[in-house]
């Protein structure tokens, strides 16, 4: 029978809150009183999360199922993966180290019901570092300019996806993607709402300073080539502006005759625009080295084993 609802739930090196994981959401499904699947996605953990999940699975074989993969594709991916075998009308996507509340998903499966294909999360009360926060808020700023999209909180997994959008997702084919700014693209009827957030209680973030600043090129670079019209539209505001300025010193010379004072601003001018330039030359070479990974047409992840009852198979 096919589940009404699909939970994926990537996970990498969370051993520590795997327990609590298990001992919370399989009663907050089954609350919801409608058929389910729980599907854990293991993304090359080298810890014991691969272990604990297929003996969590020994004890409702029938919702819950295990995907492990042949090594460490990225959150994003392994998401993708879960996506490729779920098959419910309603598919929510959380992260495993219980930051975003597992309690909160009967408020998600709640507005997909009001007819909205694509819930989005806003964490209310955030339990991050100040610094983490107001990057955060710097980045949803920025990406939504350059994007065109209108999402308030780009980092929180916690999300509801319709069975078309999922699909949707599905078919597109690019080896680096950000899901949920694929989904809002694709949505018709999304809506945002407010989710708690928690503080950490085990285990290490996975997404460091600059696994951070990867995936926001990846988001930027993935949705909008407005960064290449800024950098051309730089590049010719710069040119204008070096075009004046080396007619202002010819001037200057045949008015006042030749002079020595003016060398420190002529090379702190070289140096402005060549940041200008390895600025230009770095966001070209982003849009290149994302053409050479799509060419090569390598598989975006490798499931070595799917643990589901045999039927499905």
């Amino acid at each position: 029978m096919t589940p009404e609802l699909s939970v994926v739930v990537p996970v990498y090196n969370e051993e520590e809150s795997l327990p609590e994981l298990f001992r919370r959401v399989l009663p907050v499904l089954e609350s919801l009183s409608r058929s389910y699947e729980l599907i854990l996605v293991d993304d090359g953990s080298r810890d014991r999360s691969l272990a604990l999940s297929l003996k969590f699975r020994e004890k409702r074989e029938d919702r819950v199922k295990v995907v492990e993969l042949n090594g460490n594709f990225g959150q994003h991916m392994a998401i993708i993966a879960g996506f490729s075998i779920s098959r419910g009308k309603m598919v929510i996507t959380m992260d495993a180290d219980l930051q975003n509340p597992p309690e909160e998903i009967p408020r998600i499966v709640a507005a997909m019901e009001r007819g909205h294909d694509v819930v989005g999360t806003i964490r209310k009360f955030r339990q991050d570092p100040l610094f983490r926060k107001a990057a955060s808020k710097i980045v949803n700023a920025v990406t939504n300019r350059i994007t065109g999209l209108r999402l308030h909180d780009y980092g929180c997994m916690l999300r509801g996806y319709d069975r078309r959008i999922v699909d949707l997702i599905l078919q597109c084919r690019e080896t680096t993607t950000f899901i949920p700014a694929l989904g809002q693209k694709f949505a018709v009827n999304p809506v945002e709402i407010t989710v708690r957030h928690s503080e950490r209680a085990k285990g290490e973030s996975k997404y460091g300073l600059f696994r951070l600043i990867r995936l926001n090129f990846d988001l930027m670079t993935g949705f909008s080539i407005a960064p290449l019209q800024a950098v051309t539209v730089t590049g010719m505001t710069v040119a204008v502006m070096s075009l004046l300025f080396t007619a202002f010193l010819i001037l200057r010379r045949i008015v006042l005759g030749p002079e020595a004072e003016g060398l420190f601003t002529l090379m702190a001018i070289n140096f402005f625009l060549m940041g200008v330039t390895m600025i230009s030359v770095g966001i070209g070479g982003e849009y290149i080295g994302r053409v050479y990974q799509e060419v090569r047409q390598r598989p975006r992840y490798v499931v070595r084993q799917v643990y589901q009852e045999e039927e499905e198979l």
